[in-house]
């Protein structure tokens, strides 16, 4: 078969080569403080869509440094004891996407929330003073600042609030609730359950924002990475900074955060995929220490993964 990365016996046992602080545990201990510390003040606001089964809601609640999050909410009607529930999350740029392709969960008695990621596509607040999208960029927001400027890592945090919220609601069985998502989403699912280690299942997706060295020795800054290879062409032409570079975003590369995950794993990858290199998401899941399981797609790359959705959708049937 063609080959765009490595074989798949090395991908099997690949760890990746971009850099670890060695200050990252404390770094994300302290930043969980900060989220911690901040006061949510949810509101839930009934929406216009609604259906005869479910109660659906525009979920509101503050995440770190001010910023008002936004994520759908639906619950099943007529349940008395707490049932399970999902978390979504959508990939670069997009939004929670539309009401009814949440319902074949509620259907089941699942409760849903589906996070807008601030900045992005959706109704979420970038605390930088503007509500709603600033499209792309946001690998590198904050580069040039401490790393506890970094904007991923308030987004981070943002999707391990959001799940807190969902673990609080008195519908909701804490210990039985499952993150999933594909891309960008598929990286927030990891990184969710690495700062929430109560996520009971997880179901990343071709996961974005892992390995960012070895994105750059392939070659591939470009597409969802392009922003990479902007900010060295145009603040650092010589690579003087490029250690200091990959350094600092090590704080927010996936790989780094996984060993903190306790819940089970199903992840898809496509080893075509020329957007997310499998490389890069081999380095994570060779990291996961909790039961985990890899559907391999040869021929694909990142695109629909047939029949993957039905197989997160049976394994989620398991929380």
């Amino acid at each position: 078969m063609p080959i765009i990365d490595m074989p798949l016996e090395e991908l099997k046992v690949y760890t990746g080569c971009s850099p670890c602080p060695e200050d990252i545990d404390d770094y994300w201990e302290s930043a969980l403080a900060e989220m911690r510390s901040t006061d949510p003040d949810t509101e839930f606001i009934p929406s216009d869509f609604q259906v005869p089964f479910a109660e659906c809601f525009d979920l509101y609640f503050t995440g770190v440094r001010g910023a008002r999050i936004h994520a759908k909410y639906l619950k099943p009607k007529n349940y008395e004891r707490p049932h399970p529930a999902i978390i979504q999350f959508h990939g670069y740029a997009g939004n929670a996407g539309d009401w009814t392709e949440k319902l074949g969960y509620v259907a089941c008695g699942y409760s849903v929330a589906a996070m807008d990621c601030r900045g992005q596509g959706g109704k979420s607040e970038d605390s930088g003073g503007v509500t709603g999208n600033t499209l792309k960029g946001h690998i590198i927001r904050g580069l040039d600042d401490k790393p506890e400027n970094l904007l991923f890592r308030h987004i981070f945090l943002d999707a391990a609030q959001l799940a807190g919220i969902i673990m609080s609601m008195p519908e909701v069985d804490e210990n039985r609730v499952g993150a999933m998502g594909y891309s960008q989403g598929g990286a927030l699912t990891l990184a969710c359950a690495s700062l929430e280690p109560r996520i009971k299942r997880l179901a990343p997706v071709y996961p974005f924002l892992c390995d960012y060295r070895r994105v750059w020795e392939m070659d591939l800054a470009k597409d969802a990475y392009e922003e990479l290879c902007q900010y060295f062409r145009r603040f650092d032409p010589l690579h003087l900074l490029e250690e200091e570079t990959f350094m600092k975003l090590g704080y927010i590369d996936i790989q780094n955060l996984v060993k903190r995950i306790k819940g089970e794993v199903l992840m898809g990858v496509g080893l075509m995929d020329n957007i997310c290199p499998p490389s890069t998401q081999f380095a994570a899941y060779n990291k996961i220490t909790s039961p985990k399981q890899m559907v391999v797609y040869p021929d694909y790359s990142h695109e629909n993964l047939p029949g993957l959705s039905d197989m997160i959708y049976q394994f989620m049937m398991g929380l």
